[in-house]
Order: C-alpha cells, then sequence, then structure tokens
C-alpha cells in the first residue's frame, strides 16, 4: 500500500533506504517505461485530486509489445523528495496493466539522488517487486561535471560523496541526461540499460513511448 501522508512516505522512505535487496542482473530484456502527465495550463504545486493520465509501454526486442493507459486522480501536490504521494498509485495503476511486468522498468524519477536515498523509481520498482532505472533532465541533488559532448559518453553524479547516478550524453553535443540507479540496479547496469534504449532518441525509447501515450490520451480527453 502507498503511504498516504508526509509522514508514513519519509518512514517508508527511509526502510527503502537501508534495504538490500538481491541485485539483478540483466540478460535478454523486456525493458518497460512509465510517465504520468496533468492538465496542461495548471501552475504551481497542483493538488489532490488533480486530473492525470498514466501510461505504460512494453518492449520487447526495440518492438512495442504492450500499451496501457489509465485516467486517474492525484492523491496530493507536488513536493519535492515526496513525489511518490502524487503519481505512485498511477503509474503502479499503469504498469499493472501491462500484459506482464517489465524484466526492467524505466521511471520518470529519481533513486538514490534523494533527501532521503529513496526517490520515486525505487519505491515504485519495491511495489511492483520490478527492477527500476530512473531518468530525468537533471539532477536532484547530486552534483558532478557533464561528461564529454561525444554519444555515449557519461560522468558520475555523487550526493555526500556517494555515487548516486551518472549524466549520460545520448547523442553528441546534445544535453545529457541523468540515469538514476533504482530498486535492485546497481550505477553502472542503470547506465548499460539506458545505453541500449537510446538508440534513436535522447529520452530512451520505452520512456519516450510512455510520454507520447500519456500526452495523447490528455488531448483526447480534451
Amino acid at each position: 500500500m502507498w503511504p498516504t501522508t508526509v509522514a508514513e512516505l519519509i518512514e517508508a522512505q527511509r526502510a527503502l533506504a537501508v534495504a538490500n535487496p538481491e541485485p539483478w542482473r540483466p540478460g535478454p530484456l523486456t525493458v518497460g517505461g512509465c510517465f504520468v502527465c496533468f492538465p496542461r495550463g495548471h501552475t504551481g504545486i497542483g493538488a489532490a485530486g488533480d486530473p492525470a493520465w498514466a501510461a505504460a509501454v512494453l518492449l520487447a526486442d526495440g518492438r512495442r509489445v504492450g500499451r496501457y493507459v489509465v485516467r486517474a486522480t492525484a492523491r496530493g501536490p507536488y513536493q519535492a523528495g515526496l513525489l511518490a504521494l502524487r503519481e505512485g498509485p498511477l503509474l503502479e495503476a499503469a504498469v499493472r496493466g501491462l500484459p506482464r511486468l517489465p524484466d526492467v522498468l524505466l521511471v520518470n524519477a529519481t533513486g538514490r539522488d534523494h533527501p532521503r536515498r529513496a526517490g520515486l523509481a525505487i519505491h515504485l520498482g519495491a511495489e511492483l517487486g520490478v527492477p527500476t532505472v530512473g531518468v530525468t533532465h537533471r539532477p536532484l541533488l547530486a552534483t558532478g561535471e557533464w561528461p564529454e559532448p561525444r554519444a555515449g559518453a557519461a560522468s558520475p553524479l555523487f550526493l555526500e560523496g556517494e555515487l548516486v547516478g551518472y549524466w549520460l550524453r545520448p547523442r553528441a553535443a546534445k544535453r545529457p541526461i541523468v540515469v538514476h540507479p533504482g530498486w535492485r540496479v546497481d550505477p553502472e547496469t542503470a547506465l548499460d540499460v539506458v545505453r541500449r534504449c537510446c538508440a534513436r532518441w535522447r529520452t530512451p525509447e520505452p520512456l519516450r513511448l510512455a510520454r507520447r501515450a500519456a500526452r495523447t490520451a490528455r488531448a483526447r480527453s480534451g
């Protein structure tokens, strides 16, 4: 069950931060991606009850083999470090609607780069029982120099001396993205998974398709 209050979520995050699940090692992959969006034109941090569209996709050998979109409502406003209150149940519902759970799931959220070392990418993986990797446009708290301008270049991100992720430049001379190790995934494995999924676009393909599905559903509902 997802926490419903800030105090409950902080307690859950602290427990996840010290959890020690068996590390996951990739083989042949089915890769999922999930994304949630909210109405256009809204400003501020939002509120409980905001309409939301959450989507998940499943890819095998680069081909989409599953997609699911759910329309629901947010359970809270946006608060830094507490994203699970607003988005966690929505993303779980979308992923569980797929024909099967993926071998690894890409999430638009952080992992160890978090005040309590347990961002939504970790929390969602623990709830689903699925290895996860977070992908964001920028770090939350971690710092590190950008990588070289060549495609595939990476450089480490640290938080209080701990390696919590990598900058990754999917395409030459384009702005890098941030790769976050999530549930059961170490930083190097996370980086490998995202590199595999960035053949054509800056955004990893499973996450790009999930984002497009969510935004398409939003547009059609309007």
